[in-house]
């Protein structure tokens, strides 16, 4: 038990630090990006000089950390069918989510027009929606299954990503939208850190 709790502690953290580390590079290597107005996927698209390096060397292994984290995290938590569906609705639409959304980049620019869209670009629409739709919903799961103090840490931080989710899908055409995808992102990988250290010490 104390091995798991330590590879939930390290994977949690890990895929945290990858997905910040791409999201933060990817802008910096791109002239006149804007993390207020652009996609954070823009910065990994296709025909991006450094795209490759970011999806394969940081967004995917990010999500494969983050679904190590999810799936195990059930195991040394209290029985809760809330909990566990949960921890497996992160692992699937968040953790194994990235790495789909990393084998398959948007098109320059993420073509917010959708016109004449790759196939790449349709998967990858696909699975950001998705991870965006469920993944608050999954974090408000675990705290109406736990009865500790991830019960009022999952409620803050699922009704928080709830709000940013809203903010970010119903201001699509906004130039701000770089802005609400990062605070609901944020507030995914922050409770993710705070989870990770609460199993680590339990």
């Amino acid at each position: 038990m104390y091995k798991i709790k330590h590879v939930i502690f390290w994977s949690g953290l890990g895929g945290v630090i990858f997905f910040v580390a791409a999201s933060v590079i990817g802008g910096l290597l791109l002239e006149a990006y804007s993390h207020n107005r652009q996609l954070i996927s823009e910065s990994y698209a296709k025909g991006t000089e450094y795209g490759p390096i970011l999806r394969w060397g940081a967004i995917i292994p990010s999500g494969s950390l983050m679904s190590v984290f999810a799936f195990l995290s059930p195991m040394v938590l209290p029985k809760s069918l809330l909990v566990k569906l949960g921890f497996w609705g992160l692992g699937l639409f968040y953790g194994m989510a990235t790495i789909v959304v990393g084998i398959f980049p948007c098109d320059a620019g993420c073509n917010p027009e959708l016109i004449d869209p790759s196939t790449s670009q349709i998967i990858h629409n696909f699975s950001g929606g998705l991870t965006y739709l469920t993944v608050p919903f999954c974090i408000l799961a675990v705290g109406l299954g736990s009865k500790n103090f991830l019960r009022r840490l999952s409620a803050i931080f699922g009704l928080m990503s709830i709000v940013f989710m809203w903010l970010l899908l119903g201001n699509l055409n906004s130039s701000y939208l770089g802005l609400f995808q990062r605070l609901l992102e944020g507030s995914i990988l922050v409770w993710i850190c705070y989870v990770s250290i609460f199993i680590k010490k339990l």
